[in-house]
């Protein structure tokens, strides 16, 4: 008896080791997935903060209280406390705040007005995607200055040598980064380890700087520095950007780790900005405070150490572009985006896609900035902007889900934090003339693309004028008996076996081609991220079947695969094409985007011997 208990607990002993284990490795594994962006923000906040603002020992003091009381608010509260307590399923984001906030909404107009700030929210991200390598490589390669020998480096040279680094990783995303994504977590792991030790080292020769822990002394700057102090908070900011990630991010490895390995990451930061102000305090003429520091203690270890620093912004760029793929993704799925081409780099991974125009976009995107900017200092003119409005619009959404479902104390934290993502919004206004206004640019690209995109099928549905069931079940079981039917099984793909499109009604009453078996087969997206379920319904008439696929947003659904589990074996695959002619300006550019994307059947990669498209001409 006593042998079966020790083994009983032998057991549960292990199985705990295990979990333990486990959870651990996807600690580790949010370091590089999660925290890569906000990770590498010590690089370039201080040195852009001091740009603006003398170092005196005052100022720096009031600074660091800022951006340590920064860290707490916008990052602690607003996303890891609140944000990741809203998920569906494990899954955050925008959109799943506006899929949360939806069933509480009383009018259409309420709808339509949260569905306007996700559309905002995902374009905001987008910016923030282009800037987020940019700054981040820029930043690494100009600490090549500080080696002996390389002073005179022209800053043309290093913007070479940046993008030469990013057009290497956009090229490789194509591959998929399955491969190396095991080594992200412990090479951030190292870089963390650095940042705190680093830290721990300067903050010994200026104790003082403890001080700034409280937020009095974040105050009292703000006070006495009065419009000055304000628009400084536009560059301390630049600490928490990559804080949204705690939230977008949550459905890859799940809250629990990634709270817990913000508080280790939080930690380390805190100590990293308060080693970098010890040393800002005890030396004069700092322009690159990070990489001086490092030089200062140990000019052996820079060299590695910029090399780490290097490989620590690749994965942060890394974890910003898979991001924007999923973002474009969740896009697709709920029917905001047109269907870009979609690439599955991953058989065991379902995340791992690769979006070609996505992917080239950016790289464009990036490359562009960086030459229009040329150096660090000057992008961070243009960052924070789309970062603020970001969390402002989170802060919107969640107050109102807390409201909604009468949760008062969260609500008021979610009142608090989002007036604090007012304040640091304002502050970066008067970036907009000195850079900004390309933070806007490029969010508004995407937006224009989404609204467009949106609209332009809402009036294509009504101009189609679907017909309904009953009125084509009367035609349809006449001509049904009429005519010789074709052997074999056709597929006819529509949104709902309710509302027949009109390429269905043509290829079957004006040109007669009608199989033995016809399957109206429709795809729809359910509320929650993951989950696949096909049925056939109850059939509609001799020869008429209806056949559904309901999958969760975040799914990438293999149509093809889950027909032949159905048992259907077709012989042909029907689908509608439009030709839209309008003299209206905007919807002209949607019939541009039609053209430039890949048909539905395309999206999900149906066997093209098959396919057959048939044209519909609309007017609108």
């Amino acid at each position: 008896m006593l042998e079966s208990k020790a083994a009983s607990l032998h057991w549960i002993t292990e199985d705990l080791s295990v979990a333990e284990a486990y959870r651990m490795k996807n600690i580790i594994k949010s370091l590089g997935i999660v925290f890569g962006d906000i990770g590498t923000s010590p690089i370039y906040t201080l040195t852009v903060i001091f740009l603006f603002t003398s170092p005196t020992r005052e100022n720096v003091t009031g600074v660091l209280s800022l951006i340590v009381w920064t860290l707490v608010t916008l990052v602690t509260v607003e996303y890891a406390w609140l944000a990741t307590s809203l998920s569906k399923k494990g899954e955050g984001g925008t959109i799943v705040l506006r899929e949360l906030l939806i069933p509480y909404l009383k009018t259409s107009r309420q709808a339509g007005f949260v569905t306007l700030l996700s559309f905002v929210g995902i374009s905001l991200l987008v910016g923030d995607g282009v800037i987020t390598p940019a700054i981040s490589i820029l930043s690494a390669v100009e600490g090549t200055l500080l080696i002996p020998g390389f002073e005179t480096v022209s800053q043309g040279k290093l913007i070479l040598i940046a993008s030469m680094i990013a057009i290497m990783l956009f090229v490789l995303q194509k591959r998929g980064t399955e491969r190396v994504a095991w080594l992200f977590g412990p090479i951030m792991l190292v870089w963390f380890s650095v940042l705190a030790i680093s830290g721990i080292i300067s903050i010994s020769n200026e104790p003082e700087v403890l001080w700034a822990l409280s937020p009095y002394y974040g105050i009292d700057f703000l006070v006495q520095n009065g419009l000055a102090g304000f628009f400084v908070l536009s560059e301390v900011i630049l600490c928490a950007t990559g804080g949204e990630a705690l939230y977008a991010d949550m459905g890859h490895l799940g809250r629990v780790p990634i709270v817990k390995a913000w508080y280790f990451v939080f930690v380390v930061l805190v100590i990293s900005y308060l080693g970098q102000g010890a040393f800002l305090v005890g030396h004069e003429g700092v322009h690159n405070v990070l990489f001086e520091m490092i030089y200062d203690m140990s000019p052996l270890m820079y060299i590695p150490f910029l090399f780490l620093s290097v490989a620590a912004t690749v994965i942060a760029s890394q974890a910003m572009i898979s991001g924007m793929f999923s973002v474009v993704y969740q896009g697709i799925t709920t029917h905001v985006m047109p269907l870009f081409k979609v690439d599955y780099t991953s058989t065991e991974m379902r995340s791992q896609i690769y979006i070609p125009f996505v992917n080239w976009f950016l790289l464009l995107s990036v490359l562009f900035i960086m030459y229009e900017f040329k150096e660090s200092h000057n992008l961070a003119a243009a960052y924070g902007l789309a970062v603020t409005g970001t969390m402002f619009l989170t802060g919107v959404m969640m107050t109102w889900i807390f409201a909604s479902r009468r949760q008062f104390g969260r609500m008021s934290l979610a009142v608090a934090v989002t007036l604090i993502d007012m304040v640091f919004l304002f502050s970066n206004f008067f970036k907009i003339p000195h850079g900004g206004y390309w933070s806007i640019i490029i969010a508004m690209l995407p937006l224009s693309l989404i609204v467009i995109y949106t609209q332009g099928q809402k009036r294509l549905y009504k101009a189609l004028r679907p017909l309904e069931l009953d009125a084509f079940l009367l035609s349809y079981n006449q001509i049904y008996k009429a005519l010789c039917k074709i052997p074999g099984t056709a597929l006819f793909f529509a949104k709902t076996e309710s509302e027949i499109a009109p390429y269905i009604v043509h290829t079957m009453f004006k040109n007669n081609i009608l199989y033995e078996d016809n399957i109206i087969v429709s795809i729809s997206r359910t509320d929650e991220p993951f989950g696949i379920k096909y049925f056939y319904k109850n059939d509609l008439a001799a020869g008429l079947r209806a056949f559904e696929i309901q999958s969760g947003y975040m799914e990438v659904v293999d149509v093809e695969a889950i027909l032949k589990m159905a048992g259907i074996n077709e012989k042909t695959i029907f689908y509608g094409l439009e030709e839209i002619v309008t003299s209206n300006f905007i919807w002209q550019i949607f019939s541009v985007i039609k053209k430039l994307t890949p048909t539905f059947l395309i999206f999900y990669k149906l066997p093209s011997n098959k396919l057959h498209g048939v044209i519909t001409r609309v007017e609108m």
